[in-house]
């Protein structure tokens, strides 16, 4: 899709992981037990390469920062990432001695579970003429423990005046000393309901960010400020994968928040970028999807 000049140009950050997609579980896996399906794709994955890529079909010059797959994992990614017009000139290649970098997402009907493999940094060194060559007015970042691991960034773009969001993502070893000091700083922070429930667990505030946005699955979005919240419900649709349909969310709600949208109109956005993401197998396959087939309500 064209990029068009209302559309400010946005570098998405994080991880990039090899997605091993299974989907139509009858049930998930126990130990001690085997589960049979025929629903499998392999995709590009990691919450920055699925929101860059849906920026760029919303019509943004969208950029990637991330640590490209080595052999095999990089040829079985490559179709995805050509597809997705995404520009990666600030990507460097994982050395192969990191070893893959690998989720495997099993889905069954409206829920997922995943296994990762993390490897090497979480994403090339930023800096800030790189900022200014490309001329980022926001900068988002996929997951808050990159953030974590390399909170420079999140200074560089304040320093240039590029505003800044994140998605949370899962992890067991979140606290609430570690995320506070980062979370507070960003313009929009993106988490679920089940990852918000862990970090209020943890005596976080639930309006840590400037705006923060609780994506519900199927229950709609739940928006929270200072001043306001705002509640968006789902769209109805056949799902067949959840697998970065968060990530999708992410994509619809920015692309409007950055045009002066209001917050509401946001939510709305981002419900339609996840409805896109649920109806196609795989986070990456719905940038690809002719929105016409899908019985998704126009952007």
């Amino acid at each position: 899709m064209s990029t068009s000049q209302d559309n400010p140009p946005v570098l998405s950050v994080g991880r990039l992981y090899s997605d091993l997609i299974i989907t139509g579980l009858p049930r998930m896996p126990t130990l001690g037990t085997e589960v049979f399906t025929d629903g499998f794709g392999a995709h590009a994955g990691g919450g920055a390469v699925i929101t860059a890529a849906h920026l760029a079909q919303l019509g943004h010059r969208s950029s990637l920062a991330a640590m490209l797959p080595a052999s095999p994992f990089g040829e079985l990614m490559r179709p995805d990432l050509t597809a997705s017009q995404v520009d990666l000139s600030l990507c460097v290649p994982l050395p192969a001695s990191e070893g893959p970098q690998i989720t495997v997402a099993m889905a069954k009907g409206e829920d997922r579970s995943f296994l990762t493999r993390r490897a090497g940094g979480a994403f090339p060194k930023i800096c800030a003429d790189d900022i200014a060559k490309y001329r980022f007015q926001h900068i988002h970042i996929g997951e808050i423990t990159s953030l974590i691991a390399d909170p420079e960034i999140l200074h560089v773009a304040r320093s240039l005046g590029a505003t800044v969001s994140a998605d949370c993502g899962w992890d067991d070893d979140f606290t609430a000393e570690a995320l506070q000091p980062f979370v507070g700083m960003l313009d929009v922070f993106l988490p679920n309901e089940a990852e918000m429930k862990v970090l209020q667990g943890s005596g976080l505030s639930d309006r840590m960010g400037a705006i923060t946005v609780v994506k519900r699955g199927s229950a709609g979005a739940t928006l929270l400020s200072s001043d306001k919240t705002l509640t968006a419900p789902a769209i109805k649709v056949d799902v067949k994968d959840t697998t970065g349909a968060g990530d999708a969310f992410n994509a619809g709600f920015l692309s409007r928040w950055l045009s002066g949208a209001s917050l509401q109109t946001c939510l709305e956005a981002g419900n339609q970028r996840g409805a896109l993401a649920v109806a196609t197998r795989g986070g990456f396959s719905a940038v690809s999807a002719p929105v016409s087939e899908l019985d998704i309500a126009r952007e």
